[in-house]
């Protein structure tokens, strides 16, 4: 099995990087997990402590889960990834039900940081944008997805993500394998990615 982290900053193109070589790829050889799936239930907490919830800070993240379910994949089980609901900032009842694949993409800001994450990937790329861009993308995605205002998205910006992303995001671009300039909009690097991932399934990993 072929473990595939995609790290970057908030707004940087990562979904975008991931649904691009998912397109190029054989139906049902890959598998991925978002890190947004394993944020830290927070139900026992009033709605409004919810909110004030930082999602940029590590400790947001239940990592051990994350991982515990990439090694059972890796032996072959089948797991049932958790749901996440920024709207209420809990996990859901539901969960997504995921069969072993060849290929296992994880996906999300802060997978580079964690040590026990990175040990188990054998490619580790870092999705890289200018910050000015990743603002525009933030306003954009909260406002239509997560129901925030420019003034309450701007704010957190200034708080929280900003500041996360300097010391918590960028430093972990030195543990990349690979650094994707610009993007989803970065063809080349996307087509690199992709031929490697080919080439390990045609050579069964």
């Amino acid at each position: 099995m072929l473990i595939i982290g995609i790290a970057g900053g908030t707004g940087s193109g990562k979904t975008t990087v991931v649904r691009k070589i998912m397109e190029q790829l054989p139906m049902g050889e890959v598998a991925v997990l978002p890190q947004d799936s394993y944020y830290r239930d927070n139900g026992h907490m009033p709605l409004e402590e919810r909110q004030k919830i930082n999602f940029d800070h590590p400790d947001a993240i239940e990592f051990d889960l994350l991982v515990e379910h990439i090694n059972a994949l890796k032996k072959g089980h089948t797991i049932e990834q958790p749901v996440y609901s920024y709207l209420t900032c809990t996990r859901q009842s539901e969960t997504i039900r995921v069969e072993p694949r060849d290929v296992v993409i994880v996906e999300g800001i802060l997978i580079l940081s964690h040590p026990g994450l990175r040990d188990i990937m054998n490619l580790k790329v870092f999705v890289d944008a200018e910050p000015d861009d990743r603002l525009m993308r933030v306003i954009q995605r909260d406002i239509e997805e997560r129901g925030r205002t420019v003034g309450k998205v701007l704010h957190r910006y200034e708080q929280t993500v900003k500041p996360m992303h300097l010391q918590f995001i960028e430093p972990t671009k030195r543990y990349a394998d690979l650094i994707v300039p610009q993007g989803g909009n970065n063809r080349a690097a996307i087509d690199i990615l992709t031929q490697y991932i080919l080439r390990n399934l045609k050579n069964g990993n």
